[in-house]
């Protein structure tokens, strides 16, 4: 949150012309960057408009906090209202979303959604965006998980008249979500009235902010229910965008027996797999033939695990990228393709027979194979050599069969905390501007300490263990891997100094309590193994040790990459050029970063390089 205070004061400031001036200071101080343009317009003009109504309203004492972060997310609600309830005497609250929109459509076919001038861009419609802001709010914050009757929400699009947004009311309002235009000023008013008393908010705001949030639920703690029953993630924003933007192309498909191909694109923690996993979910339960393919061993194994356990036909939900060589054109009525950044050039492998080696390349593959194939990915998470999976690759496979598609980009976190500062200084670390990359400033939402040594990362993990927290150790493809003995301990090649510990394990069978790769990141006993990238990707964790090794290094202000020390197998060819190589170890590393939900330990193997990482932060030790 920017800037919380009574609707009297914020007017006071606005009048003087100081409140975009102190609000854009908080900006800079929390995120560390300058706020864009249309930021510092929208609190030129919403915020004194909102604050005008409530003074009209005679509720200038109710508390304004405004760009109100939701917990463990970097989404921002515009103003959450705080006070206290006219009958009950309760706390109260209303999620406020203010829209300089002076007319809006809705989406054909899709009240959920919307277009807002001449955008080509649905949008969400603020209905629906408020309803699930205040959903999100009531299921996280402590202080309303028992009494979700006192946060409202409500959309007020002031500029507007009546008749230029009346096609959003399709979006079905309820107690919850309101929109009001501003022609509707008056029953707005009555609308906040119905929900706060003119008295102090300060108290109400107070518990909002300090209250316990709960945890997030981890991705396969909920995943089996989200597909086999019912819906169990809160989709914000662009999250809700994309799945309704394929909840289209699949009616559109089914209506004009055309085929569909979408895109979502987005960064670490942006929520893609947990769109797919809800989208794999609504289309089961509706009957249709869905399937959700990935090129990840260890990902597809979990979810057949976890989601799929005690029922093969769930289980057989989950497949790979290379398993649509045969498949019949659109035998399959949606394909859900996660982390299509790993799309190879072609299914076959030194096992495939010489008279199946048709060449043809695995996109149009899984293209071919689906009515509407849906690809979910991040370039930048690309980690191995003939990973080829792209946005322009998909998009010129489907363009060169005639095909529509559509290109979703998703924004915000919803890992590291939420925190959007560790994101952008993780990504300024690997790739430093001109003047070096950022020191880390801490922003209670992500922890990040350094560690001296190996053995100091494990007890910090630990004791965040002890305090019912998980946690893992990955590493970079740095030291030997080997296949384990059955019967016989892991063998410690992970060594560093007189510490050692081993990899997780190869293969899908637990070997002397060492789960199987597929769960080494959701079975406890995972811990004491360090992970590779090739297990810990598309998995999160609590708290997060990464070990750098010496295939990245930091010398005279730069990060210098050494192909010889990496023992990963691939990098060894020659075919594999320096600059993909460095590529590729790079994403490795920003991938095993982004893996933590509340806390990351660093560690490197080099001096010097521990030395720019104590420089850059200067944290205390973590509390347990």
């Amino acid at each position: 949150m920017l800037f919380h205070a009574p609707a009297y004061e914020v007017a006071e400031q606005a009048r003087e012309g100081a409140l975009s001036v102190h609000l854009r200071e908080r900006f800079i101080q929390k995120y560390g960057f300058k706020p864009s343009a249309s930021e510092t317009g929208f609190w030129g003009k919403s915020i004194p408009a909102l604050s005008s109504v409530l003074l009209d309203a005679g509720l200038e004492h109710v508390d304004m906090m405004i760009e109100y972060e939701l917990p463990l997310t970097s989404t921002q609600v515009d103003v959450i209202l705080a006070g206290v309830h006219p009958k009950s005497g309760q706390h109260s609250y209303i999620v406020i979303e203010m829209k300089q929109w002076s007319s809006a459509e809705p989406e054909d076919g899709n009240p959920l959604l919307c277009r807002v001038g001449t955008s080509t861009r649905p949008m969400l419609n603020p209905i629906e965006q408020v309803r699930r802001y205040r959903d999100y709010l009531a299921s996280a914050n402590e202080s309303l998980i028992e009494h979700p009757e006192r946060i409202a929400g409500a959309a007020y699009l002031y500029n507007a008249t009546e008749y230029g947004i009346s096609g959003l009311r399709e979006g079905n309002q309820s107690t919850h979500s309101r929109l009001f235009s501003g022609e509707r000023r008056g029953d707005f008013i009555s609308f906040l009235k119905e929900h706060l008393a003119p008295e102090s908010g300060t108290v109400a705001a107070d518990e909002l902010l300090t209250a316990r949030i709960r945890p997030s639920s981890r991705l396969m703690t909920v995943a089996a229910d989200e597909v086999r029953k019912r819906e169990r993630f809160t989709l914000l924003d662009e999250q809700f965008v994309a799945y309704e933007r394929v909840l289209g192309a699949v009616r559109k498909a089914q209506r004009s027996h055309s085929k569909e191909v979408v895109i979502i694109t987005g960064g670490p923690g942006t929520g893609k797999s947990a769109i797919g996993l809800a989208l794999l979910g609504e289309f089961h339960r509706r009957g249709l033939t869905t399937m959700h393919a990935t090129g990840s061993a260890a990902f597809t194994r979990a979810m057949r695990k976890v989601v799929g356990s005690g029922s093969n036909e769930v289980r057989k939900l989950f497949t790979y990228f290379n398993s649509f060589a045969d498949a019949g054109r659109s035998s399959i009525d949606v394909l859900i393709c996660d982390e299509a950044q790993r799309i190879r050039e072609t299914s076959t492998n030194r096992f495939t027979p010489a008279s199946q080696r048709t060449g043809k390349p695995q996109v149009e593959e899984l293209i071919d194979a689906a009515q509407v194939s849906v690809f979910l990915l991040d370039e930048l998470q690309a980690v191995h050599p003939g990973e080829l999976g792209t946005v322009d690759m998909i998009r010129t496979a489907a363009e060169t069969k005639g095909l529509n598609f559509q290109i979703v980009t998703l924004g915000g976190d919803f890992r590291s905390g939420g925190s959007y500062k560790y994101l952008r200084w993780v990504t300024q670390l690997l790739n430093p501007p001109k003047d070096g990359p950022l020191s880390w400033e801490p922003d209670g939402l992500m922890k990040l300490r350094t560690a001296d040594s190996p053995r100091e990362l494990e007890v910090v993990l630990d004791e965040q263990r002890s305090c019912g927290h998980t946690a893992r150790m990955t590493a970079a493809y740095c030291w030997p891997w080997s296949f384990a003995t059955p019967e016989e301990p892991l063998p410690n090649e992970v060594a560093i100094g007189d510490w050692a510990r081993p990899w997780n394990l190869k293969g899908e069978r637990s070997v002397m309590g060492a789960p199987p790769a597929a769960l080494w990141a959701i079975d406890p006993a995972g811990f004491g193994q360090v992970g590779s990238i090739y297990t810990a990707q598309g998995f999160e964790y609590d708290w997060n040790g990464v070990i750098m090794g010496p295939d990245l290094v930091w010398r005279n202000d730069a990060w210098i990459v050494d192909r010889a020390a990496s023992k990963d197998p691939a990098f060894s060819r020659k075919t594999i050029s320096d600059s993909d190589v460095e590529r590729l170890i790079l994403n490795t590393y920003k991938v095993l970063l982004t893996r933590g939900n509340i806390g990351t330990v660093i560690y490197s193997t080099d001096a010097e390089t521990r030395a720019k990482l104590r420089e850059l932060i200067r944290t205390p030790a973590v509390q347990a």
